[in-house]
């Protein structure tokens, strides 16, 4: 469906009137629509302010840096990226549905809208990676899993949704300027083949969910095993053996990230059912905007989730707020009693 058939009930102008192969634009008014841009706006500002946090605590605070936090210090990022470039350029387009930025940003603009995405995936995958280590070899964790190799796999997965997203728009033509096809002048639209529209949910959807569901179904089996042994010990014996606190710390940090990928599935899974259901896709069709505003909120809600289940960032956020991370030495201060 294009974008012009949107709403019925709009003022139709012209993007730029000086030029005669200029798209129509039409002008959205009225209560409803007031309402969802500053709803819409209020996301977007939310979505930033929020992943901000999460960043600044993560790479200020000493006591924050480990192989677990840098995992979701990169998922910030992504999320932060979609708050600050995504949401408002789809904004202004669901404004008048013209873009007047220029083919080149255009292509940029796709560029990060994907490259996000994929990177939010690619983060939950090494976090599910990381979790099950922690779980399931918790004695070798310290050793296998450390600060530096935990940086080159980020940098390294970042890196290769960078390749695989240019990959994909260039055979969808929409990589370089001159690929772009426009039916008018002052429109950003990507038109996804369902051919490559099946190719990215297998490569880019299905197959790092399935090894994230797969590691956390092995997480939980462990998981259940050490609670049995921890209840036999505890009736045994008067203390628990250190490792065993240990897991049951790393098992309850495996189903509090586990949330965060369960709220990821559940706003993506719509988006590629409903998005198979065409023989081909575009970013100004209805489908595409209902869907794809349901999986920009999930960007919303990563923050959210961490300041309900996580002490450390209550606390930074607080330092942060009240501007204390500007003292001496704030960067040591400790943020937890303890190793967490």
């Amino acid at each position: 469906m294009d974008n012009r058939d949107f709403t019925q009930n709009s003022t139709i102008q012209y993007c730029f009137p000086d030029n005669t192969a200029s798209c129509r634009k039409e002008v959205r008014t009225g209560p409803a629509y007031i309402f969802l841009f500053i709803v819409l706006s209020c996301i977007s500002v939310c979505t930033v302010f929020l992943n901000l946090l999460v960043i600044i605590s993560i790479s200020h605070f000493k006591q924050l840096h480990t192989p677990t936090n840098l995992i979701i210090l990169s998922l910030a990022v992504a999320d932060f990226l979609v708050g600050l470039i995504v949401m408002p350029l789809n904004i202004m387009k669901l404004i008048d549905s013209c873009w007047y930025l220029g083919k080149l940003m255009c292509s940029i603009y796709s560029l990060i809208e994907f490259v996000s995405a994929s990177a939010s995936l690619c983060s939950l995958v090494f976090i599910s990676i990381d979790q099950y280590i922690a779980v399931c070899d918790p004695l070798l964790y310290s050793t296998r899993v450390t600060v530096c190799k935990t940086s080159v796999f980020i940098i390294l997965g970042w890196s290769l949704c960078l390749l695989y997203i240019t990959i994909y728009l260039y055979f969808n033509d929409h990589l370089f300027q001159s690929q772009i096809s426009t039916t008018c002048y002052g429109e950003c639209v990507v038109v996804l083949q369902k051919l490559w529209m099946i190719v990215d949910m297998v490569l880019s959807f299905i197959t790092p969910c399935s090894v994230i569901l797969v590691l956390y179904s092995l997480i939980f089996q462990v998981a259940t095993r050490q609670a049995k042994a921890v209840r036999a010990v505890k009736d045994g014996a008067p203390h628990k053996p250190r490792s065993k606190i240990f897991n049951s710390s790393q098992t309850k940090a495996a189903k509090k990230l586990s949330f965060v990928i369960f709220v990821y599935l559940s706003c993506w899974i719509p988006f590629y059912l409903t998005s198979l259901s065409l023989e081909s896709v575009t970013t100004m069709s209805m489908l595409w905007i209902v869907f794809g505003w349901i999986t920009l909120v999930n960007s919303s809600v990563n923050p959210l989730i961490y300041a309900i289940f996580y002490s450390w960032f209550r606390a930074s956020s607080k330092y942060i707020v009240t501007c204390r991370i500007f003292q001496n030495s704030s960067s040591w201060v400790k943020l937890l009693p303890e190793h967490f």
